[in-house]
Parts: structure tokens; sequence; C-alpha cells
């Protein structure tokens, strides 16, 4: 691939529609940088925060597939699927079947620089913060409140961008606004600097963004805070240093958001999932407005195979047989119980001899696209799905802050933790546990349990020092049937070998 900062350019060569769901395009003049032909009002520069938002969920121009972003694949390219193969097929939640060029080397902890999926992630965060940077510039150019406060909604994508390079990737290439289009290499920023940086943009634009559930789908003052809790609750990873305290503050502002916990474990995962109370920050996705073969039609699609029945159960018509799980996750629930427990074993092995058959392993049945009452979706279910991605909803609060609170975090209560950790258990009719049970290793299978295959996972196995080297293994971890640990440098990915091709200033990371 081409160095992505390339396409710092792109944001200037179309003009984006009034919403954000929808993404016809018209051409304009591509010389001129900042957007001066392109902004004259306040509709026109909310048509442009649009393609911003789009960048993390969609592939392109046109979906679902068509005028990419990024030359290749659209559904390799979407920036959610590869996310979440990376967060998910590291981990004990998740195994696929197919042979696509190195996707079974995360499942066996095995890729390299080389890994065409690392590439390909590492250029979709950076080209969301490139043209971040470009609207940034052209709102900067006007006084007015509201598109003041859409600069501030792109800074947070942009600080949501980074900090997925810095979980995943650790040191980044640094570009902001301040930087001119241009022919120059972007400098090397360590996990350290930029987690500083990320921290400072969230801060700094909480008293810029909406208030918060101002508007379903957009970055508020809940959400920012959201993201700096996570980064906090992180931190003596990213860092060494333990913010624990901070992750407690920055989560009261969710907590006094006006969230709360459905009766329904499954609202947040079907085609309506957007009327869930509990939903902070979703990733949009509409069968006839956003289509790709990526986000949650790859999450729906690829789950179906076997003996499910793909438009009864999910409103879908096709299969694509693909994810599964393994034991080590079905045997943190009780399967005759536990509403979360959302396996497929009809058809299925629970122990996966091949990871290439489809039918070894559990099928998971968590994301749909019917209704929460059943009722099939009102759009394109044929083709696309109109389920949202839950990147960010209230249950992985109430985790977060009991295991804040447990990890020393002042301000926290230990008895409001319980609680809020037995509302999730009552809605999923699991045993309600006691103070004497609530301790770190019952929060990471209870963060298993209740957010799997939500794109956490990876990071939490880290956060508890299960994910490599740790005493944790799990079938295939190590590309062993029984699973073996794994060297710790694993527990960020390489450099792409691209990048460091494309840029001297970058430098590989330890261990590969």
């Amino acid at each position: 691939m081409k160095s992505i900062y390339k396409l710092i350019f792109v944001i200037g060569l179309f003009q984006l529609t009034s919403c954000i769901n929808d993404l016809n395009v018209s051409p304009i003049d591509p010389n001129v940088s900042g957007g001066d032909n392109v902004y004259n009002s306040v509709k026109d520069y909310k048509e442009g925060l649009a393609k911003i938002y789009a960048s993390i969920a969609l592939t392109g121009q046109q979906g679902p597939s068509g005028m990419p972003d990024i030359e290749g694949d659209e559904g390799f390219y979407n920036y959610l699927r590869l996310y979440w193969n990376l967060q998910e097929l590291s981990t004990d939640e998740a195994v696929i079947s197919w042979n696509d060029q190195t996707i079974k080397d995360f499942c066996w902890h095995t890729w390299s620089a080389t890994d065409v999926f690392l590439g390909a992630m590492h250029s979709r965060i950076m080209y969301t913060v490139a043209i971040a940077n470009e609207y940034i510039r052209a709102t900067q150019k006007s006084e007015e409140p509201e598109v003041k406060r859409f600069e501030a909604e792109a800074r947070f994508i942009r600080a949501l961008a980074y900090s997925h390079g810095m979980d995943m990737f650790g040191p980044m290439p640094f570009v902001t606004e301040a930087n001119l289009p241009g022919a120059f290499f972007p400098e090397r920023i360590t996990r350290e600097e930029l987690f500083s940086y990320v921290e400072s943009e969230l801060i700094e634009i909480q008293g810029l963004l909406g208030e918060p559930r101002f508007e379903y789908g957009r970055a508020d003052k809940a959400v920012a805070s959201m993201l700096l809790a996570k980064i906090y609750l992180n931190a003596e990873v990213y860092i060494g240093e333990a913010k624990y305290t901070e992750c407690l503050t920055a989560l009261q502002t969710v907590l006094n958001a006006g969230y709360y916990i459905p009766n329904q474990y499954m609202n947040n995962f079907v085609a309506d999932n957007h009327t869930s109370p509990e939903m902070i920050f979703p990733m949009i996705y509409d069968g006839i407005k956003t289509q790709s073969f990526g986000g949650t039609m790859y999450l729906v699609l690829s789950q179906i195979g076997g003996s499910m029945d793909a438009h009864g159960m999910f409103g879908v018509q096709n299969a694509w047989a693909g994810l599964r799980t393994t034991k080590a996750l079905v045997h943190k629930f009780d399967l005759d119980n536990d509403v979360r427990a959302l396996f497929w074993s009809d058809g299925q092995n629970l122990e996966i001899n091949d990871v290439n058959l489809f039918t070894d392993g559990y099928g998971v049945t968590k994301f749909r696209n019917r209704k929460l009452n059943g009722d099939i979706s009102d759009s394109n279910h044929a083709e696309q799905v109109d389920t949202d991605f839950p990147m960010y909803r209230l249950a992985d609060v109430y985790l977060m802050y009991a295991e804040a609170t447990l990890r020393g975090g002042q301000g926290g209560s230990v008895s409001q933790a319980l609680d809020m950790v037995n509302q999730l258990r009552g809605r999923a009719n699991a045993p309600l546990i006691s103070a004497g049970e609530l301790d770190l290793p019952f929060l990471l299978d209870e963060r298993a349990r209740e957010l799997f295959w939500e794109g956490h996972r990876r990071s939490d196995l880290i956060r508890f020092g299960q994910f490599t080297d740790g005493s944790y293994n799990w079938p295939w971890k190590g590309k062993s049937f029984e699973g073996r640990s794994t060297p710790a440098y694993r527990n960020i990915f390489p450099v792409p070998a691209q990048q460091l091709i494309a840029n001297p200033n970058l430098k590989q990371n330890p261990g590969y």
C-alpha cells in the first residue's frame, strides 16, 4: 500500500450529504486545501463531519463497495471489521474457519510485520486521522458555535483512532491539523506521548461537545468521558502508571448521563438496538443508507452456518460460516440459566479439532438483524443489516467501575460496585454474588460473559496479564490444540512493514 499520508488531501475531493448515514457525494475543486470552496454554511460543515464518522464504519464513498477510501477489497478494509478481528480472533472468544490470507495467524499468535490485516488496520487509523486533520483545519476558519461543536466531534474521532493505535501498535506516526498537506515524513510518537496527547485532547474538548445523549450516534460529553475512562483503566499497560482514581472520576460523567440498564440483554444486539437506553456510543449501520461488507454485516453473517436458520433467527438470507467460539469461553457460563450464553450447539462440536471446519467450535448467536420483538428488519434485510455496533454501553461502565474500585481507585464504593455487577447478573438470570466473591479474577470472567464479541477481550486479557505469557491458555493459542503461552512482546502488534518502508522515522517494536 502507498503511504497513507498521501490521502490527507482526500477530504478536499468530495462534498458529503447532510445525514451521517448517507454518503452520496459530488466532486469539488481538489486544488483548494482547507475546505475553502466546500464549507460555506453550517450545513456544509455538518456534511463534512459525516465523512469523519463514516471513516470508522464504512469503506468509501459508495456502499457497500465502489469508490473506496483505500484501494483494495472493501470488506477487508473496513475499520470495524479489522479492529474486531485483531481484538477478538487473538483471544479465547473467537476463531475463524476461513483462509483469507493470514487471518488465522491471529488465532495462533503467529502474526508478523508483513501481515496484511495489521497493515490495513494501521492504514485505516491513519486515514481517519488524516481526514479529521483536514476537516479540523477547515472548521478553525468558522466562528459559528455549532461548527465549533463539529470540530470537537472530529477531534474526538481522531482521539479515538489514535487510542486504538496506542492500544494495538504502541508508538505511532503523529500528525495533527498543524501539519499542512505536503511531502514529509511524520514523526514517531511514543506510546507514553500518545497517551498524554489523547488524554489532553479529551479533556480539552469536554466543554465543547454536546450534552449527553443530544443525538444518537454522535460524540458528546459522556462519550468523551467514556474514552477517557478507557485509557485510564489501561494506563498501567500504556504508560506504566496507575490511574484508577482518574478512571472513576471520568466514569461519573457517564453514570450521571441518564443511561440505564434495560430489562433485556438482547436489546443491545438487534436491528432496533438504537432504542436501547444502555447504548453510549455506537457505530451506526442501516441496511439502505450505510451499506458495508464489514461492520455488523460481517458479525451477523459470519456467525451463521451449520444448522442455523439465517432468515428465521437472524433476519438475513445468507450464511458466511466463519466465526465461532472456543470452549474456554463456553465454560465460563451456566448454559442452562445465563441468558448471555448465546451459543449454538446443534450440529457443532465443543472441541475445535480443525480450525478450518465451521462445525468445530460452538456457534454464536449474539448479533441479529431482527428487532427485539422478533420482527424482521425494516430495510434491506436480504443484503445488508440495520444492527448498530455497541462500541460503548453502560454494562461496560459498571464493570469498569467495579474493576477500578477493586484496583484501589479513590472515590469508588465496593458496595456500589457489587450492586452494579449484580444488576447485570440479575438481568442475565445468573445467580447474584456476595461481596466476598467480587474479586479481579471474577471480574475478568464477568467481562467475558457480559461483553464477549464486543471488541474488548484482547485489551482486557493484556490488562490482567493473561494474553500471552500468563497462566491462562485457550484452544489454538500458540498454534497448539490445548493452547500454550506466547512471548510477551506480542502484547502489542508489530509496526507494519510497509509503514517502516514508507516512513524512515518509524522503528519496529521490540521482538519483531
